[in-house]
């Protein structure tokens, strides 16, 4: 993982840098859609917010930067696909990529830090507990990914959390 770019954090990083009632962003990456996820202010709850529907990168990178600019969250937390085994795949790559070219767009916002938060097992979880919830496919398939987001979001604000005790 490419820690030293100035706006990739990790997470210990990042904690020691919060700023009080600021928002986090949640990002679930996938080749159809961005799942995005937004905390409370207080950096608590993570809720599913919203879903992109890719098409081609400027057009995804605008809608994301939109959100961006009207919730002013002080970071993005995007998943990271690792493989079970913990190694990288393509997927992990194209996450790197995804950050690189949004980086590189000249109205990104820059003071935002991205932190790479691992993703296993997320939209598995997300699908059961839409199932446990009694959620048609239909409604699942809306909001999966906002979901798996909310889920990535979550495990990185229970860690800030953890970080302050």
């Amino acid at each position: 993982m490419n820690t030293n770019a100035p706006n990739i954090t990790t997470i210990e990083e990042f904690y020691a840098n919060l700023h009080p009632n600021k928002r986090l962003m949640g990002l679930d990456l996938g080749s159809k859609t961005i799942g995005i996820a937004i905390s409370d202010l207080n950096r608590q709850i993570a809720t599913p917010f919203h879903t992109i529907r890719r098409k081609k990168f400027g057009i995804d990178a605008a809608e994301l930067i939109k959100l961006i600019e009207n919730e002013q969250p002080q970071a993005l937390v995007l998943g990271l696909p690792l493989n079970m085994d913990g190694s990288e795949g393509p997927r992990v790559q194209s996450t790197h990529t995804f950050v690189r070219n949004l980086n590189n767009l000249p109205h990104f916002p820059k003071d935002i830090p991205f932190i790479y938060w691992d993703e296993r097992l997320t939209t598995v979880a997300a699908e059961r507990s839409m199932l446990e919830g009694d959620l048609s496919r239909a409604k699942r398939g809306e909001i999966i990914d906002q979901v798996a987001a909310s889920l990535i979001l979550q495990g990185a604000l229970d860690r800030l959390a953890s970080l302050g005790r």
